[in-house]
């Protein structure tokens, strides 16, 4: 195994065991000028822990997601190309039950080597880099599963740590002290690849790799807790800039960038969070992102957010000329970039015009989805068996059925739960703390996080009866920590503004299907406000759509202060909504909002519908149109709608376990 406890500079990194093809050595280590060499370079991105096909929330199999299953694309890639890299692209720690279970329930010891980090050092992975959520559990944790020594005072600086076996490179994060990277930034991976040389002959020549990470710098915001006067971050550019002349010069015959990271193709700005479109502009010669949860290329899904992009092929998977992938979400796809060098005046040129790029899914054309890897699930069986024993504790009990299945439509089964605990903690919590503040009316803002953005199996549902840790860890998805911000009227006005982002402008007088739902607007920012009470005008343009808004039976005052309970993600800026930009926080609890929640329903045993999931903050203003409008979300749903009272019927049957329904705005 491979071990680093010092973050390196700019150096050449851990070099590994190349694969090789058998065939003819180049003559006396000579390289004919033009001879070629096709490398296939493999992502995967978001795994988010999700290392087997199974739902710790549901507590059911499903082979829609996996990286076991996306073991079998690897290999299936493996044996039909002869040169390969297996790169990751972060947020791999993090996004299950698991994840929490190593880290905080019973957390690994230095002996013992993450679920996910044991899959990958099986499948031999070439190298990764960091996401923002590899942040959440703190600097201590990730040094620890890292086997990285940080260089920070109360981090321990860990010793042969079980770890990844393959270069962890992370460019943009940096100690605060030395000004120094806390990873290494980037590594030449020396590889012996199959080539042909001129003649046709099968040659095997060295090809080095130069691979350099980077993570949003707006992890400072997201993680502050964790991060603040211990880390900071560059932008992704400047720190490009930077290291790429280094690679080249220690001998980078192809420079790959991973970038967690989405496309922004907006001015630049060092603390963008999506910056990964600037990178291509460069000198990098191949780039995989990730964070966004997407798929790129996409060709011939209308609703992508790439089309049309500036600077993006989404057919060719380019981003200016630049070959581009990314890999969906929790295994599900696996990207490949086919890059072909030729040598030329003593050096590897780039082929610009024979690269290629696309994904696989682990999804087959017929509905079926691959066979899982079954080394995979006895790597880890004992972290699953421990994770389900955990995630079984009861904690109270509830009449009704929680889910968000029309969570989009107004349903609050799912939410108002979470924004109760969330508004009981921030109150008492003012009340202990900060009694200056004890006037002003505490509201609640939380997102139904899982509606339908990876599919048919991506919902929130908590069926009557006992509710265990596994239920609370659906209504609450992330590791958040509760934080409170002081804001004005105007403020909530814009902050329900940008929530109504999440639907497309109807025209009642159009005769054709519309859809309801922007399918580029993340669920996570569909922020439903609990203490207020407002309608949303869907014909209306975004920016114009709230209306009725009032607080006690009153309009709200602009001018008026509230403090609202949300999470460090809102409150620090994410989703940029305006004006919730972090100068606003007065609360910033260490405490989980999950575990806040857990408490909170221990705290009241049972809950009751009337009490606990009716209170339904929002509406849409009535809406006579002239065709159907258009909502899918789970099959065979309509009595839960009924419950939440919104009429809907069946329009089509998608297959994929969804329904497409017909929505009824008239009231």
């Amino acid at each position: 195994m491979l071990m680093r406890t010092t973050a390196l500079l700019g150096l050449a990194g851990i070099v590994l065991a190349g694969c090789s093809s058998s065939g003819t050595s180049s003559t006396n280590g000579m390289i004919a000028d033009g001879t070629t060499v096709d490398v296939v370079l493999m992502e995967t991105t978001d795994i988010h822990q999700n290392v087997l096909s199974y739902d710790y929330y549901k507590l059911a199999d499903n082979p829609s997601f996996g990286l076991e299953r996306t073991a079998t694309l690897i290999k299936q890639a493996r044996s039909q190309y002869a040169n390969t890299l297996l790169l990751d692209d972060g947020d791999l720690i993090q996004g299950t039950a698991l994840g929490d279970y190593q880290a905080v329930i019973k957390p690994v010891t230095c002996s013992q080597t993450l679920a996910v980090h044991k899959v990958m050092n099986y499948l031999k992975y070439d190298a990764g880099t960091i996401g923002n959520h590899e942040f959440n559990y703190g600097l201590p944790f990730l040094s620890q599963v890292t086997n990285t020594n940080f260089r920070l005072n109360g981090v321990t600086a860990p010793s042969n740590c079980g770890a990844p076996n393959y270069p962890q490179v992370l460019a943009n994060v940096s100690n605060l002290a030395d000004k120094q990277p806390i990873f290494t930034p980037f590594s030449i991976l020396k590889r012996t690849f199959s080539g042909k040389a001129p003649d046709g002959s099968t040659v095997t020549v060295p090809v080095n790799v130069g691979v350099i990470g980077f993570t949003p710098p707006t992890i400072m915001d997201w993680d502050k807790a964790n991060l603040s006067n211990r880390v900071y971050t560059d932008g992704l550019v400047e720190t490009a800039n930077k290291y790429l002349p280094q690679m080249r010069a220690q001998g980078a015959d192809l420079v790959v960038a991973l970038s967690h990271g989405g496309l922004d193709p907006s001015s630049y700005s060092p603390t963008m969070e999506n910056g990964s479109w600037h990178l291509t502009k460069t000198g990098i010669d191949a780039l995989m992102i990730g964070h966004s949860h997407d798929i790129f290329p996409n060709p011939g899904v209308a609703s992508s957010q790439f089309n049309n992009m500036t600077g993006v092929d989404n057919t060719k998977g380019l981003v200016n000329s630049i070959p581009t992938v990314m890999a969906g979400n929790w295994g599900n796809r696996l990207g490949l970039i086919h890059v072909t060098l030729k040598f030329t005046g003593g050096k590897w040129v780039v082929q610009k015009d024979k690269s290629s790029v696309e994904t696989r899914s682990t999804k087959n054309a017929d509905g079926s989805y691959v066979a899982a890897d079954p080394n995979v699930s006895a790597l880890v069986s004992a972290e699953h068996q421990g994770t389900i024993d955990y995630v079984k504790t009861p904690i109270g009990s509830t009449d009704f059925r929680m889910n968000t299945y029309f969570a989009l439509l107004g349903d609050v089964s799912a939410v108002q739960i979470v924004n109760m605990a969330q508004q009981d903690y921030v109150q008492k919590y003012i009340q202990t703390n900060l009694p200056q503040y004890q006037s002003l009316p505490v509201l609640s803002v939380s997102a139904p996080f899982k509606a339908g953005r990876n599919g048919a199996s991506d919902f929130t549902d908590v069926q009557a009866g006992s509710i265990a840790i596994n239920n609370a860890a659906d209504l609450y998805l992330y590791p958040n920590t509760v934080q409170a911000v002081k804001v004005s009227g105007a403020d909530i006005l814009n902050w329900l503004e940008t929530s109504a982002k999440m639907f497309n402008t109807i025209n009642p007088a159009s005769s054709a299907p519309q859809d309801l739902i922007n399918n580029n607007y993340q669920v996570f920012n569909f922020d439903v406000m609990y203490g207020v009470q407002y309608q949303i005008d869907v014909t209306k343009a975004p920016g114009s759509r709230i209306v009725n808004a009032t607080y006690n039976g009153a309009p709200i005052n602009p001018a008026q202060q509230f403090i609202v309970a949300t999470n460090n993600y809102r409150a620090s800026g994410g989703g940029n909504f305006p004006g919730i930009d972090g100068t606003k926080t007065i609360i910033q609890s260490p405490d989980a909002n999950r575990d806040v929640l857990i408490s909170y329903i221990k705290a009241k045993g049972t809950l009751n519908r009337a009490s606990y999931g009716a209170t339904r903050s929002w509406s849409f203003v009535p809406v006579s149109a002239a065709g159907p409008v258009r909502f899918k979300t789970v099959a065979n749903q309509i009595a839960a709608a009924a419950l939440a009272g919104i009429t809907v019927s069946k329009n089509s049957d998608n297959n994929d376990g969804t329904w497409t329904y017909l929505v009824d705005l008239s009231h």
